[in-house]
């Protein structure tokens, strides 16, 4: 079995690249903000040979034919840091990361510190939200010494995007574009009020280890296709259980987020679910308007709040793969050149 012993999502039957065998993923570490090793699933372009761990540690030895070890930028790979949501995982998110990967694009999948399958790290527990950011900005530096690329894109799925858009404001130069896919920035599902008075306590005594259950136990919250829901069920690596402390941070996260968003001017995409019953899609599409950036809304009519897990996702992820393509140097450039003759420096437009 893939991940230590979690079971494969179901496979979309599209995943297959444009040429060659089905690509898979290479299992690896790097060093996190603490210098501790934290896992990180590396997906190359194509199906191409395995590059040297710079920064990282990596069974595997060789370098993306596209980008030298000076890094030439014209020959850079597009590349996308991608994090998973609070009780999910990398492997959640193998369909979208194989899509991309086949369509040309290096993904590199962030485990969050306590989560999926770091086992060094205590599971559901962190010491401060800024770890979180700092964590992911290691990543994105490998990232950008291994590929040529001058910045990368950052994605974010469920609490990972309210988290991408914390990083994106934390350390803008790092990233070329921010992506947001039903992010719960505004969660509609919440903790009950007796259990933050009990984590309140908890800190207060120093007891911050102590753990809670996360408010999402039900798969159906995430998706209603019956394979995907049986999966979500039967997962061994899913995180159930928080810390008092990891559950404080989280808050303190939604305030970083949101004041974010005031300072980050990086293209953005929203890709919201219109089905779903754990993001608040209103108060979520008002905050990405407020941005200062180029934006885009995308609405799925039929989709529930985990995209990559409806029945046919080639919509979401031929989106994936537009949006990253249009904010590669070269068509970035072109891009800017036809606004600047359209009068139009930012668009929003919402479908």
């Amino acid at each position: 079995m893939p991940l230590g012993g979690a079971p494969h999502p179901p496979r979309f039957h599209g995943m297959m690249p444009v040429h060659g065998q089905p690509i898979q993923p290479e299992e690896r570490t790097y060093r996190g903000a603490d210098g501790t090793d934290l896992p990180m699933r590396l997906w190359r372009p194509g199906s191409g040979a395995p590059m040297h761990a710079d920064g990282g540690r990596s069974r595997r030895t060789g370098e993306y034919p596209a980008a030298s070890a000076a890094g030439s930028k014209n020959a850079a790979v597009p590349t996308l840091v991608y994090l998973h949501g609070i009780q999910s995982h990398s492997g959640w998110y193998e369909a979208s990361s194989r899509y991309l990967a086949g369509r040309g694009v290096a993904v590199y999948q962030v485990e969050r510190r306590g989560s999926g399958r770091d086992t060094a790290h205590a599971r559901g527990h962190v010491d401060r939200a800024e770890t979180w950011l700092e964590d992911v900005a290691c990543a994105a530096e490998v990232a950008r010494r291994e590929t040529g690329a001058d910045a990368v894109h950052l994605m974010g799925v469920s609490w990972g995007g309210k988290s991408a858009l914390a990083c994106a404001g934390h350390r803008p130069e790092l990233y070329r574009s921010l992506i947001l896919s039903a992010p719960g920035i505004f969660p509609k599902v919440d903790v009950a009020l007796a259990s933050k008075v009990r984590v309140g306590k908890c800190l207060m005594l120093g007891r911050e280890m102590e753990r809670f259950p996360i408010p999402l136990q039900d798969p159906h919250l995430f998706t209603e296709t019956p394979d995907r829901v049986r999966y979500i069920a039967e997962d061994s690596l899913s995180l159930r259980h928080l810390t008092a402390r990891f559950m404080f941070e989280s808050r303190r996260l939604d305030g970083l987020a949101r004041e974010a968003a005031g300072r980050v001017r990086v293209p953005t995409l929203l890709c919201l679910a219109a089905r779903d019953r754990i993001t608040d899609n209103e108060a979520t599409r008002r905050l990405v308007y407020s941005m200062a950036a180029r934006k885009r809304v995308r609405l799925y009519p039929e989709a529930h709040h985990t995209l990559e897990f409806e029945p046919d996702p080639s919509a979401y992820f031929a989106d994936l793969v537009a949006w990253i393509t249009a904010f590669e140097p070269q068509r970035t450039q072109r891009a800017q050149r036809k606004d600047k003759v359209n009068g139009q420096q930012q668009t929003a437009d919402d479908e």
